[in-house]
């Protein structure tokens, strides 16, 4: 076996988790205190990347780009909330299903007006787009590297905003029991705008980080929103433990499933039967993973504690 592939495929699923981790970190804080299913968080994740796309080439700045689209998908994700989210939380589910699928309609043609059908392939900076030598035979694009490094970074910033801040504080409790801090008097709807807003930016900077990698382009998000809804299933439905975590599980089993797996039936069944089969079964792995913890934990692996 080559080691080096094995730590390039691990790498590339880190990279993977961390992505999910952001698109899905925001899901979970959204559903876990409001009780409201976003079936248009992927479009923020969308919307990050043009705006980044957008704010790269007016600037001729990568960075610049990041740095500038980010408050715009904030105060998207604010407007959004404002407008049209917040009137929606007293409905039941079906309700939020319903609405939120026609956004992502909305956002799509919107994006297909303003920026056209073709995709934004974003540029990188000559110091991004270099290589690192680990070893000899080790090398990995430093951009990929970028990645996990904010994308750890970013973690690490909400983990000590939700834990160690008054704000933090009020999330946590909100998860725990929105009638209750609604009692002592804590704004809700100013802490439901905060929260989708914070989800907003998350999403956003997913797509900001990818698109240099794939490209922005119409629908990217609605690719990668039902393998964020499953993080958050497995994680723990408002756990940013549990997101974190099963954004890793899943990056990495996603990934080497996809490259060893097939290796791993020739053992057991003729080449042919492996090269078929493995492609189906890696493609499942996530969800044969999903339905074992809801049979064991259905409240997933790392819940919030309520009362």
């Amino acid at each position: 076996m080559d080691w080096t592939l094995v730590v390039i495929q691990l790498l590339n699923g880190l990279q993977l988790g961390i992505l999910l981790f952001l698109l899905s970190a925001g899901l979970t804080l959204t559903f876990g205190i409001m009780d409201f299913i976003n079936l248009a968080h992927g479009s923020l994740y969308m919307m990050g990347a043009f705006f980044c796309a957008t704010f790269t080439f007016l600037t001729g700045s990568f960075v610049f780009g990041v740095l500038l689209a980010i408050p715009a998908t904030a105060l998207l994700g604010f407007v959004l909330e404002w407008g049209v989210i917040r009137h929606l939380y007293a409905r039941d589910h079906l309700s939020h299903v319903l609405a939120t699928f026609g956004l992502i309609l909305v956002f799509d043609t919107l994006v297909h007006l303003i920026w056209g059908s073709a995709g934004f392939a974003i540029p990188l900076p000559d110091w991004l787009n270099g290589q690192v030598h680990l070893t000899e035979s080790l090398v990995l694009p430093s951009y990929r590297i970028l990645i996990i490094v904010v994308g750890l970074l970013l973690a690490i910033g909400l983990y000590w905003l939700v834990n160690h801040t008054r704000l933090g504080m009020r999330i946590r409790a909100g998860a725990s029991n929105r009638t209750m801090i609604g009692a002592l008097g804590v704004d809700i709807q100013m802490l439901f705008a905060l929260v989708f807003s914070l989800g907003a930016v998350m999403a956003g900077v997913a797509g900001m980080l990818i698109s240099p990698i794939t490209e922005a382009s119409i629908g990217m998000g609605n690719e990668i929103i039902i393998t964020a809804f499953v993080v958050i299933i497995i994680g723990g439905i408002g756990s940013i433990k549990g997101a974190f975590i099963a954004s890793m599980l899943i990056g990495l089993i996603d990934t080497m499933g996809r490259s060893y797996l097939d290796d791993v039936f020739k053992l057991v069944m003729s080449v042919q039967a492996a090269e078929t089969s493995a492609p189906a079964v890696s493609a499942m792995l996530i969800y044969i993973l999903m339905a074992t913890v809801l049979v064991f934990k259905p409240e997933g692996l790392f819940p919030p504690k309520t009362r």
